[in-house]
């Protein structure tokens, strides 16, 4: 079934040319006997409460140190040989979170390139204070303590209304020109009801971008002066936010940038039939909801046509239903797999290694990463700061954390 896919996916390209053999790698949990501060795995009235670790990333400041956020609202910091984690900041009485609701919450962590000198890092999340608002914050590290946020330092930049729960979208990532990146989905609900991704006036259901260390203006922030989407005026009124650097997006369930090469990669979770992995470019259409992945969609039904960026590389849904984007590897632990973009889908738990070819302009593989244990329902992949990666899954026994090692057999 995969191999019919593939030969579809890629408009009737060898399937020789696409190489499938699985890596003879294999998931195994990282950090296995290490404290969550303050979690416990059940409520106090005796409900399940499961860890939800939505994203493991760093400070780049040389600490090597890991950031692993709650889904709730607590961001954990640690150390490889760390036995128990430090809370480095508290947002639960922040953050908007249940479980019915579980697009929702703490959903994304950045630090500031400069983060060693000026102690500033950012997250995004669902406010308490109004339904379905999601909020880009700036917050400082505590002057005394490298471990410890100062939770009154909040700073909010940005707030972005939904007229749904689910579709939040979530990463927030610093670019190698120094701006932040922010993936909004489209608003929620099926369908985009609203139109949001085509539709240049809204910030739903596209891919920021802002220049965080300068204001325009009213703005909590300045926009780069190279932005696709700047002076879009008619009848001297606005007809596209500034913000703005793609657009036709549904919902980006994790993006990433590859640290060699500055490309940004994004994981888009389809509806209907097709889930897509993109290379986001300056002022790219994406083609939701006109299409999904490079299909027609009803009743809008535009298939490929020109203005609209395709994905390079699709799955149906006998395969996966929710793709989790990840990184391209970048780590020594395993050459074999330098240069491949790791990803999975949260439904059917597979693990995929897919290496591109950015000059051909063609995928060349996609390798699956076995796993001989229960399907591993993987809800995001992080990296530390030497490039190694790992992914994460809810888990009722704090072991959420997941890495890869060189297969036993």
């Amino acid at each position: 079934m995969f191999a019919a896919v593939i030969q579809a996916c890629f408009c009737g390209a060898l399937l020789a040319q696409i190489d499938e053999s699985p890596l003879k790698l294999e998931p195994v949990v990282a950090f296995a006997d290490l404290k969550w501060s303050g979690w416990q795995a059940e409520t106090e009235d005796g409900k399940a409460a499961p860890l939800r670790p939505i994203l493991l990333t760093h400070a780049g400041d040389g600490s090597n140190r890991m950031f692993v956020p709650q889904q709730q609202g607590i961001i954990h910091v640690f150390k490889q040989d760390s036995k128990e984690t430090s809370v480095f900041l508290d947002m639960s009485n922040k953050v908007a979170y249940i479980d019915k609701e579980n697009e929702e919450g703490l959903l994304g962590l950045a630090f500031h390139p400069k983060f060693k000198t000026n102690g500033e890092f950012f997250v995004y999340y669902t406010t308490q204070e109004e339904s379905h608002t999601t909020v880009v914050s700036r917050f400082k590290v505590s002057k005394e303590n490298p471990n410890q946020a100062d939770p009154a330092s909040e700073e909010v930049l940005m707030s972005v209304n939904h007229p749904y729960w689910n579709h939040k979208g979530g990463t927030i990532c610093f670019g190698p020109d120094g701006y932040l990146y922010i993936a909004i989905g489209d608003g929620g609900a099926g369908n985009d009801p609203h139109g949001n991704g085509q539709n240049l006036q809204t910030l739903l259901g596209k891919v920021l971008r802002i220049d965080v260390d300068h204001k325009d203006g009213k703005l909590e922030y300045a926009i780069p002066k190279d932005n696709p989407f700047i002076g879009r005026f008619a009848n001297k009124q606005l007809i596209a936010r500034p913000e703005i650097y793609a657009y036709g997006i549904r919902n980006i369930w994790r993006m990433s940038f590859d640290r060699a090469t500055g490309q940004l990669w994004a994981a888009d979770v389809g509806q209907n039939l097709w889930e897509e992995i993109n290379l986001i470019t300056k002022g790219g259409n994406y083609g939701w909801n006109l299409r999904e992945s490079k299909h027609e969609f009803a009743p809008n039904s535009t298939g490929s046509g020109p203005g609209l960026v395709d994905p390079i590389f699709e799955y149906n849904h006998d395969i996966g239903k929710s793709i989790t984007g990840g990184h391209v590897y970048r780590g020594k632990k395993f050459p074999g797999l330098v240069g491949h973009y790791l990803y999975a889908d949260y439904v059917s738990g597979r693990i995929w290694a897919l290496k591109y070819d950015e000059k051909k302009k063609a995928v060349l593989a996609n390798h699956p990463i076995p796993y001989e244990g229960a399907a591993l329902p993987v809800i995001s992949f992080g990296e530390d700061e030497a490039g190694e990666v790992y992914f994460m899954i809810v888990s009722p026994t704090g072991r959420g954390i997941y890495t890869f090692q060189n297969a036993a057999k």
